[in-house]
């Protein structure tokens, strides 16, 4: 599960996606997160899947990488679902079995916060895949420039959140091989009560928090090597233009809430 984790993970290709401006990049998955939450229904969700599958093509990025974003997810989504379908309010009673019921409510909520959380997820994770970190970390910090009227610190605030994103899936990949050099050891990850299990992961999560550390001060002495002290003075190699393509992405996404609304208000 932990090698399917995508958040952080850049697909270098190229494509229209990855050649847009980060910075419309970022505003447009801020925007589509807004439209998921706008949807009131499961099948308010046609114009979302219909977009993602757009985008997806456009962006050159496998369907399998996508579904793999969802994968390590399944236990949440899992819970939600059960959570919404049993303990939902509702009339109109489908299955009863003692103090349990499902009902045709529930069963249409239940199905409404899985689906939500599928494509919140997708959604962000083709932020990351289709943009490099130094490109993500350029956008966050030219939006959070206004900030630094009132002394806010967008370019530190933004190395901090690129950084973080970077390393979920190099901490993913170092708890996997810990985790596989464990069971070689003869621990067991998988059996026993949630007490049992919870104990079995010290070994597992000592020498992850170790080797995360490891890395922080690793990475702080290579950014002091090499001069690095903030964003004061620094130059850009390339600098961040928007185009007619990057208005265009605008425009498809303002289409797309608009049907997203509509379909809200009469569907």
């Amino acid at each position: 599960m932990l090698g399917d984790i995508t958040l952080g993970q850049y697909y270098p290709v190229d494509s229209p996606v990855h050649r847009l401006d980060p910075r419309i990049k970022i505003v447009m998955t801020v925007a589509f997160i807004v439209a998921v939450f706008l949807v009131g229904s499961p099948l308010g969700y046609l114009p979302i899947l219909a977009y993602l599958l757009w985008v997806t093509r456009l962006s050159h990025l496998p369907v399998k990488m996508m579904i793999k974003s969802i994968k390590p997810l399944r236990v949440l989504l899992i819970f939600t679902f059960v959570l919404n379908l049993f303990f939902g309010m509702g009339e109109t009673i489908l299955v009863k079995w003692g103090f349990l019921q499902i009902t045709q409510e529930g069963l249409l909520s239940a199905t409404h916060f899985s689906l939500r959380l599928i494509f919140l997820v997708m959604g962000s994770s083709i932020l990351t895949l289709t943009t490099a970190p130094v490109t993500l970390t350029d956008g966050l910090e030219r939006l959070a420039a206004p900030l630094k009227v009132f002394h806010f610190p967008a370019h530190e605030m933004a190395m901090m959140m690129t950084i973080a994103l970077r390393f979920i899936p190099t901490l993913a990949e170092e708890a996997d091989k810990i985790m596989k050099a464990q069971s070689a050891r003869g621990a067991d990850f998988t059996s026993g009560n949630l007490k049992a299990r919870a104990k079995a992961m010290i070994p597992l999560l000592v020498p992850l928090f170790v080797s995360a550390f490891r890395r922080a001060g690793d990475l702080a002495m290579a950014m002091e090597s090499r001069c690095y002290h903030g964003g004061e003075g620094r130059t850009r190699l390339h600098v961040l233009k928007t185009g007619r393509s990057d208005w265009l992405a605008v425009a498809s996404l303002g289409v797309l809430i608009v049907a997203v609304v509509l379909m809200k208000r009469y569907v």
